[in-house]
């Protein structure tokens, strides 16, 4: 699940939609799984950031850490626990 790529070719500015994410996290890929069309569908780049592990961010997890999943749209908190994906339809065809 750790990784970054773009869903779009468009050379055009895109939102960023980060995914935080703990490795004790059940509910986290399920949160994946249900985003990643909705992602793509808009073009946004999409990043999954590990909150744990010898590789994780620690100041995001001093933050976020006993909440994930949590979202993250443009580096701004969205959504935890729950996405509605129409919610985050919308707010990626937001103009930047």
């Amino acid at each position: 699940m750790d990784g970054e790529f773009s869903a779009s070719a468009s050379p055009k500015a895109a939102h960023v939609v980060s995914l935080l994410v703990r490795s004790t996290c059940g509910s986290c890929a399920r949160v994946h799984e249900q985003i990643l069309p909705v992602v793509q569908a808009a073009g946004a780049r999409f990043e999954v950031i590990q909150l744990d592990g010898p590789h994780g961010d620690a100041e995001l997890a001093q933050e976020f850490g006993d909440r994930v999943p949590v979202v993250l749209v443009d580096n701004e908190e969205f959504a935890c626990w729950e996405v509605d994906n129409a919610e985050l339809a919308a707010e990626l065809d937001r103009p930047l």
